[in-house]
């Protein structure tokens, strides 16, 4: 019996996906990827003129991460095709869908049609692989933005989830003085016990212009117009949060602050190593299904 599974648009990440898919044994039906080089070389890839003649196949139907970048149309970076949310899902009646950062207004379209989804960042196990390399393509943004060493700098993370965590292990490994900022009294008990140094979002304010690097995990506006004024002028702001991010971009613009708002970065820095990690993560629900 045919193995067989379709993915639609995406990034790097799934271009790499489908590589190893093939080499698994699998058919794999794409649409929304005909940009991708790797993928017009690949023997054993269909890649389908239609969206239903891509999934018609499949039971499983892989989609972006996130699955989609403006709420609207799907991500698929490697087509010049605008597939609306609504049109896609439309295709998938009897499918499971596999995905990232499907939203919750997604998420209640699919409930109301019976859909059956599956979505990656939820997963722990990818999560956390994911992490990492969010966190080595953060320090590589940060080492070049910067003319100084990370080495006894003084680097604000803020939010101690999976990413400050990681973060803030990596950065003090290479010297730097990191400091992490929490809301949570139990998360600024767990920063001081790591050994790094808390900060309270209450006390923020009087912390801000002692940093030369500030990165940012919180998707909700925290450094608005008001602290952007309290940093220091040749700082360097990364900013990893999803839309619409912790920092208010036009003012950071307005006040000549370098700001990276630097999204996706798995795709970016390790797509292999991210397919990798994503494949497995797929093999691992659809067992569990």
């Amino acid at each position: 019996m045919e193995k067989s599974i379709s993915v639609i648009g995406g990034d790097l990440r799934i271009v790499k996906l489908v590589e190893m898919l093939i080499s698994d044994g699998y058919t794999v039906y794409t649409y929304g990827l005909e940009y991708s080089e790797e993928l017009l070389k690949l023997e054993g890839v269909e890649m389908c003129p239609t969206l239903k003649e891509a999934v018609k196949n499949s039971k499983a139907v892989v989609g972006p991460i996130p699955l989609s970048s403006d709420r609207k149309n799907l991500s698929m970076p490697f087509s010049n095709i605008k597939l609306s949310i609504e049109d896609f899902i439309e295709c998938l009646e009897e499918k499971t869908l596999i995905a990232g950062n499907i939203t919750e207004p997604i998420r209640n379209i699919l409930d109301s049609k019976s859909i059956v989804y599956i979505d990656l960042l939820k997963r722990e196990e990818f999560s956390v692989l994911n992490t990492i390399s969010t966190a080595e393509g953060t320090i590589q943004i940060a080492m070049e933005e910067t003319q100084k060493t990370l080495h006894g700098r003084n680097i604000l993370i803020m939010g101690f989830g999976r990413i400050g965590k990681i973060l803030a292990k990596m950065l003090t490994g290479i010297g730097s003085k990191v400091y992490c900022e929490a809301r949570k009294n139990e998360d600024i008990a767990w920063i001081n016990a790591y050994g790094y140094e808390p900060i309270h979002l209450n006390d923020l304010d009087e912390n801000l212009p002692k940093f030369d690097i500030i990165i940012n995990t919180i998707p909700f506006q925290i450094l608005n117009s008001t602290r952007l004024d309290l940093l220091k002028k040749d700082i360097v702001i990364i900013d990893l949060a999803s839309n619409p991010g912790g920092v208010d971009r036009k003012a950071a613009k307005e006040k000549n602050l370098k700001l990276i708002w630097a999204l996706s970065l798995p795709g970016k820095v390790a797509p292999v190593t991210s397919a990798e990690f994503i494949k497995e993560t797929i093999y691992h629900a659809l067992k569990e299904m």
